[in-house]
């Protein structure tokens, strides 16, 4: 009986049964566009500040990067919330504390740095990795890509991301960073995003063509398609990690 007892609590420790826990949390991504030379104040502002304070009311920073192509001045990152309701409260707060005022109208004495914010607010896919920290002795490449279905399409272009596609990309040298499902304010089908990391911009676009020529993706692919095409629009944005992310 003990015996049995202990391979029981073999299996449930194991690293396959943590790889089937599920990331509950509700995140967001945010993208700030900056005035024409606004860019350098606004990343200065969170490296000395922002993020810190946002720790500070209970958000988890999880990375911040900018487009290697930036021609809008921007910058993306992504917080984490235990839900949507402390999401709004840690907001509140944060929109609320002095010390966030006294740095936010220190740095904007010679102008506004921001013209516009948007965000996409997601949850984890099923698909996804646990989402947390992540570095490695030089700074990779991050690509983030959004899927949008044709509708109705979505879950089996999650079945087949999870039943293909992530171990294909860990094939051809691609790591499997993070997967969300957004979070629609009307009836709209989510989109998915996800991140991957790659060494380098080139070894990036080397990887996906190995992996678009790869036979087991094309009769993936295929296969899951038998019906009619999924995907209606992909977008890729390639970009590098800031000094202070916590993914680089």
């Amino acid at each position: 009986m003990k015996l049995l007892y202990c391979i029981a609590l073999f299996v449930l420790l194991s690293p396959a049964s943590f790889a089937q826990q599920t990331d509950t949390r509700y995140f967001e991504l945010r993208i700030y566009y900056c005035h024409p030379g606004k860019l350098n104040n606004l990343i200065e502002r969170f490296t000395n500040h922002t993020t810190r304070i946002f720790e500070k009311h209970g958000m988890t920073n999880i990375g911040y990067w900018l487009p290697v192509n930036n021609a809008d001045s921007a910058l993306y990152y992504v917080l984490a919330y235990p839900s949507k309701e402390a999401r709004d409260a840690s907001w509140k707060a944060f929109g609320a504390d002095p010390e966030w005022k006294q740095v936010a109208a220190k740095s904007e004495e010679n102008g506004k740095i921001l013209t516009k914010i948007t965000s996409v607010f997601m949850t984890a896919a099923a698909i996804s990795p646990i989402i947390k920290a992540s570095r490695q002795g030089a700074d990779r490449t991050f690509e983030l890509r959004t899927y949008t279905c044709l509708p109705g399409k979505l879950p089996t272009l999650l079945t087949r991301f999870k039943d293909h596609t992530l171990k294909l990309f860990e094939k051809h040298g691609m790591t499997n960073v993070a997967y969300w499902t957004t979070v629609e304010k009307d009836s709209t089908q989510p989109k998915l995003v996800y991140i991957l990391a790659h060494r380098s911009e080139e070894a990036g676009k080397k990887s996906f063509d190995a992996f678009r020529a790869d036979p087991a993706w094309i009769a993936a692919r295929d296969a899951s398609e038998k019906d009619g095409k999924i995907v209606e629009k992909i977008e890729s944005i390639i970009t590098k990690p800031l000094t202070f992310s916590a993914i680089r």
